[in-house]
């Protein structure tokens, strides 16, 4: 009995090997927005890719719901579910991954200065593998210094922080510039995606 995705099957012919899924890495940090991190993590799934989960250290992860509390005017952050780091940073060797996702909410405030980080994502670009960012995600690469002259969306808020460092900001749902596929908040889940997954998918056939 073979086993892809997760789904048992009773295929004769099916041998082990045509099941071996390709890795994408998922940035996060205490305080990641919740449905920012998981939709895409199931996606992945759905589509046949292994989600791999980094963070600074290989511990749980505080995941949050990012939103404006009525009667506010900031963000304030609810408790949501909480996510293993499967390898730390420092740990990560970029080779064995087709795809990095940086996750938003909080997290990306505080993790962007990582010097293992900024490391993962230069490589990201400087190979134009597919990367999707959402939200407050911009916040890694802008400090890595790879959104010079890239066309992004991102959460309002950080609209400065991709412009000084010499993104283009674009209040789109979905905004695609070459590998480089971005949201501006969880809202924009159902537009951005999908496009960053055919990316994925595209680069997967390319190496059959």
């Amino acid at each position: 009995m073979a086993q892809t995705n997760g789904c048992h099957t009773t295929s004769p012919t099916t041998k082990p090997q045509d099941f071996v899924m390709e890795k994408v890495l998922i940035v996060i940090g205490d305080a990641t927005e919740l449905l920012d991190t998981m939709y895409p993590y199931y996606r992945l799934q759905e589509a046949g890719f292994q989600p791999v989960v980094t963070a600074p250290e290989k511990r749980l992860y505080q995941l949050v719901l990012h939103e404006i509390k009525p009667g506010w005017t900031i963000t304030k952050e609810w408790e949501g579910y909480t996510l293993d780091c499967d390898v730390p940073f420092a740990e990560v060797k970029e080779d064995d991954y087709a795809g990095i996702f940086f996750s938003g909410g909080r997290a990306p405030e505080y993790i962007r200065y990582d010097e293992d980080l900024v490391r993962i994502t230069q490589h990201f670009f400087d190979t134009n593998k597919p990367i999707a960012s959402v939200c407050h995600g911009v916040e890694i690469p802008a400090y890595a210094d790879r959104v010079r002259g890239r066309r992004m969306a991102t959460v309002a808020k950080c609209q400065f922080d991709l412009e000084v460092c010499g993104g283009i900001f674009v209040d789109e749902p979905c905004v695609i510039d070459g590998n480089l596929v971005s949201g501006r908040t969880y809202r924009d889940n159902g537009f951005y995606i999908a496009p960053w997954i055919q990316q994925l998918e595209a680069a997967r056939e390319s190496k059959s």
